[in-house]
């Protein structure tokens, strides 16, 4: 009886190490984000000698991290295209921080991403069209960031997306009613001395299906 006991608290015990355990790939991105966003000045720093599992805004999910939340934690830095290694992420919020450069194009490889919160940050550069890939994506928010150029008219057609802030940006060109009114601020955008103005809307017409007998 005792040896049963034994093998069944070392099972239990097993277990629950897997459970905190994540690939040496995603362990590594990681330890990528740490080190390029200035990890030794963080609020909150990571003990990289420790288990991953109690790293500060990392939450794992059977054995695979799936959220990463390290907001107001002082970044600073670039984003390492690494990040795309977090392929089971579903949860990304990074803002109020000051990173800066462009958003990786790996990033627009993560597959079961539903929340992506930059905003409040330095981001620069344009959007990817590859933004088309967020078939998940729930809440997106780049509010307050130096993106430039025009917004990717695929992002229009991400069937799952109902909170979205891309104002005070540096987009330009126009822009779907359907996406202005899922931003709180419609749209309005920062010129090159910093007045705010609003995106023009794309008129959409109205196309009806005549059956001809």
């Amino acid at each position: 009886m005792r040896k049963l006991y034994f093998l069944l608290l070392l099972f239990a015990l097993s277990n629950s190490v897997f459970a905190d355990t994540v690939s040496d790939k995603e362990k590594d991105a990681l330890i990528k984000i740490y080190q390029a966003t200035n990890g030794r000045d963080w609020k909150i720093k990571w003990d990289l000698t420790s288990s991953v599992s109690t790293w500060f805004g990392v939450e794992i999910n059977n054995g695979q991290v799936v959220g990463l939340n390290l907001a107001d934690n002082n970044l600073k830095g670039e984003l390492p295209s690494a990040i795309g290694d977090l392929r089971h992420l579903q949860t990304l919020a990074l803002f109020n921080n000051e990173i800066k450069g462009n958003l990786p194009e790996s990033v627009y490889e993560i597959p079961n991403l539903k929340i992506l919160l930059l905003n409040n940050n330095k981001f620069s550069g344009s959007l990817s069209h590859k933004i088309e890939n967020f078939n998940s994506l729930v809440n997106l928010s780049l509010f307050d960031n130096n993106f430039e150029g025009e917004i990717p008219k695929e992002l229009q057609n991400l069937q799952n997306l109902s909170e979205m802030n891309l104002s005070y940006n540096k987009f330009k060109g126009s822009v779907s009613k359907k996406l202005t009114l899922l931003d709180a601020l419609n749209m309005t955008m920062l010129d090159e001395n910093g007045n705010p103005f609003l995106l023009d809307v794309t008129e959409e017409k109205d196309i009806t299906n005549i059956t001809v007998n």
